[in-house]
């Protein structure tokens, strides 16, 4: 199945480091008031969640506060754009942002016949059990076979949570890995990672790909 999908990345002149992303999100949905689109928060009344492929994103690209939309996202990003009152206080710091630079794209996801390059950054691809299966392989061929399992699998996630069902065969392969770190989220200990891949699939740039995608994990890069 191929389907063009649309997204807009807006980049800010504001610098953030990345523990700052939440606090920038927050200072975004406070912005809108009392009644911000569900996208943006993904909360559903105080107690559900929207357990969903996030079509808002909170990033930092090049140092800078950003978000990319996606699909549906792209169509209440205007609410923010129109509504948005300066400064925001990121955190304890009130900050004036503006708008550095606008990304529209539009990729027609499909299978490739060559395989597409990408660079996958701060990616979170380890839960309990297979951090325990990497832990205790034997050699980086066998780490790489589990990462590139995971990384099949949240790519499969994204184009299910853009209605895109795939049929034909996913081939991933994962050339490098540039840098590996402990990071700690809400109080967790996890490991990212930045690799670089090949795919046989086209992907949009900024997209969020694995765990806490709307929080400025797992940014792809389409080389």
């Amino acid at each position: 199945m191929t389907k063009e999908i649309r997204t807009l990345t807006v980049m800010y002149n504001a610098s953030i480091i990345h523990k700052e992303i939440a606090y920038f999100r927050g200072a975004v949905i406070k912005a809108l008031g009392d009644n911000p689109n569900l996208l943006y928060h993904n909360h559903i009344g105080n107690s559900s969640y929207r357990f969903a492929y996030p079509l808002i994103q909170y990033k930092r690209i090049n140092g800078k506060a950003t978000i990319t939309c996606i699909e549906g996202g792209v169509d209440v990003i205007g609410q923010f754009l129109s509504e948005t009152s300066n400064p925001l206080m990121i955190g304890r710091r009130e900050t004036k942002i503006e708008v550095e630079k606008v990304i529209p794209e539009k990729v027609m996801i499909q299978i490739s016949d060559s395989f597409q390059t990408y660079f996958l950054h701060q990616w979170l691809p380890l839960n309990s059990k297979n951090y325990e299966q990497y832990k205790n392989a034997e050699s980086i061929v066998d780490k790489i076979q589990i990462l590139e399992r995971v990384l099949i699998g949240n790519i499969l996630s994204f184009l299910k949570g853009v209605g895109i069902h795939l049929e034909e065969h996913l081939d991933i392969h994962i050339t490098d890995i540039t840098k590996q770190d402990i990071i700690t989220y809400k109080g967790v200990k996890m490991m990212a990672f930045d690799i670089a891949f090949k795919a046989n699939i086209t992907l949009p740039s900024y997209i969020g790909i694995g765990k806490n995608a709307s929080m400025g994990y797992g940014v792809l890069i389409h080389k």
